[in-house]
């Protein structure tokens, strides 16, 4: 469905966004990809990485997406639209509250208004496990973002744009996260690991499943679908274990809108939710709870319903990885330090 197609990717400069990119690009062939990031730096840094010889069909889009006047002319002509774009820093936002609204969700709203308006076919946005039961406000602005999607379906009325969502955890060894945050103290020689709490887990998704995960949305979404991968979880410890199993270990404490363990899927959410495997592959869909007139209602019926009281929760997962996996997955990692 990518052949011939103009897609665009806000946050394109982010981690995800260049992976995604390099994927369409060496994958697919599509008309046009359309980098949107307002960071002309990591733009300059990234043309270096795609130089238009061999990249033709990429293009550069400086703007934000606050700006609903830049994302109109942005979108003109797109057939598809990721939305990655997003600010996400915890402890920042918590501080400066309102520019997490101003990005996460009036952003959100603006991209949701000019694809509709533009003609975009379908726009995936992302969000994070944090949007379930948020305890800190980047994760309020992402549920905001989700039900901002979700409820955009009813707008779209008659014309064919339609608005999904992919929800997943931690990228493993993505900026800024745990994983090399650990290297970069072990280069450095310290063999002294900072750890939260000792009964800390997290999900964990590789860029590639992420990817796919976004591509089985773009083509089988009709609207309204936020949509879960199963993934494994790590134990903290074992991740220290896998890391460094000699080093010390000096628990520091959660942090303020830390959770002990992440959750993907609430009970309440699994009431309207089903389980569906294609190609080996098993996802979870949780489904809106009000129907959209010009979307197709029997496109799910295969999927199983969830049991009552299912929660899809870090510690509760029936897929750990244990240190001797850790390790495997980590040493074939492309770290960013």
């Amino acid at each position: 469905m990518l052949e011939g197609k103009t897609i665009l990717i806000t946050g394109g400069t982010g981690s995800f966004g260049k992976r995604f990119i390099r994927h369409l690009l060496e994958k697919y062939k599509p008309k046009k990809v359309i980098v949107f990031s307002r960071d002309e730096f990591k733009q300059f840094q990234m043309q270096k990485d795609f130089p238009h010889e061999r990249f033709p069909q990429l293009r550069f889009f400086l703007g934000d997406i606050r700006d609903k006047d830049r994302l109109y002319r942005a979108f003109y002509g797109v057939d598809y639209v990721i939305h990655a774009a997003a600010l996400k820093q915890v402890p920042i936002l918590e501080y400066n509250p309102i520019e997490a609204v101003k990005t996460n969700i009036i952003g959100a709203q603006n991209i949701i208004e000019a694809s509709l308006d533009c003609g975009v076919k379908k726009v995936v946005a992302l969000s994070t496990d944090k949007a379930v039961n948020p305890v800190n406000l980047y994760g309020a602005t992402k549920l905001a973002m989700e039900k901002l999607f979700v409820s955009a379906n009813a707008y779209a009325g008659a014309r064919e744009t339609s608005f999904s969502v992919v929800r997943y955890g931690n990228v493993v060894g993505s900026r800024g996260s745990v994983i090399p945050f650990f290297k970069r103290l072990l280069k450095e020689g310290k063999r002294e690991l900072p750890i939260t709490d000792e009964r800390m887990t997290r999900f964990w998704i590789t860029f590639e499943d992420a990817i796919n995960l976004v591509l089985f949305a773009l083509e089988n979404s009709t609207g309204g679908e936020v949509f879960v991968p199963y993934i494994p979880s790590m134990r903290i410890m074992d991740l220290a274990k896998a890391m460094c199993p000699e080093c010390k270990l000096r628990f520091i404490g959660i942090r303020p809108g830390e959770k002990l363990h992440e959750t993907l899927i609430s009970e309440d959410e699994a009431r309207h939710t089903i389980r569906i495997e294609v190609d080996g592959k098993r996802y979870f869909v949780i489904l809106p709870e009000f129907s959209f007139e010009t979307k197709s209602k029997g496109r799910w019926e295969e999927g199983k319903l969830l049991p009552e009281g299912f929660v899809y929760r870090s510690d509760k997962n029936d897929w750990i990885l244990s240190p001797e996996e850790i390790r495997t997955m980590i040493e074939n990692l492309d770290i960013e330090l």
